[in-house]
């Protein structure tokens, strides 16, 4: 059976690495795509991204542990990678991939997840209001990256306020006034760590005729 990655992966474990060498990268680091293969995610946040014409940067989605990503995946023809903490990675070939039904099995559910993350970007970008984008990202974002917490749920990585601006076609003002908006309404907090937590019962009736199901 292929070592397949997941969250409760031991990447510290002195065997995690026997079958299939892990590749690290530190946050922030630019993760090389590959060409003739993909990557699968054994532990971390990794934020998926392209460049516009006039430079802009926009968001395309965010991949965590046993999700894949790669050129394999994209038409695009600027396609990024970024590390938004320690990650930890596994590389597999196509050939080996098309070669073991096996394989392809096992990493099916974690393609589907990417695809469903990837229409529900969609959705949330053709929302006409503002407002109603970022509520939709929140949402989202609490259920691919988030982690509960006394508090309500927080989101496990630090996204700036430009990440934010560009994964839903807005400006970095728009967003820093509207989070400040949610924070004064008691419906967003930030932890010692400066990481968003959602008060769950608050903003769950702001979402009351969500976009996505919850």
């Amino acid at each position: 059976m292929f070592p397949i990655c997941n969250s409760r992966t031991n990447i510290n474990h002195p065997e995690a690495s026997v079958d299939r060498r892990l590749h690290y990268y530190k946050k922030g680091d630019t993760i090389p795509l590959l060409y003739e293969g993909l990557w699968q995610v054994c532990k971390g946040i990794v934020q998926l991204s392209t460049l516009y014409p006039n430079g802009e940067e926009g968001i395309l989605g965010w991949v965590g542990p046993s999700m894949c990503f790669g050129h394999w995946f994209t038409f695009l023809q600027t396609h990024q990678a970024k590390a938004l903490s320690e990650v930890y990675l596994v590389s597999f070939s196509i050939s080996e991939i098309e070669a073991s039904p096996q394989l392809c099995k096992q990493l099916l559910p974690q393609v589907s997840r990417r695809l469903r993350q990837m229409e529900a970007m969609l959705a949330i970008a053709g929302l006409k209001r503002v407002e109603d984008r970022i509520h939709q990202l929140l949402l989202l974002l609490k259920q691919e990256v988030g982690e509960p917490v006394p508090e309500g749920t927080r989101l496990s990585v630090r996204l700036t306020h430009q990440d934010i601006a560009a994964a839903i076609n807005t400006s970095r003002v728009t967003v820093t006034r509207m989070l400040g908006d949610l924070k004064r309404a008691g419906i967003l907090t930030l932890d010692a760590k400066r990481h968003l937590i959602i008060k769950d019962s608050a903003f769950a009736r702001i979402v009351e005729d969500s976009l996505l199901r919850i």
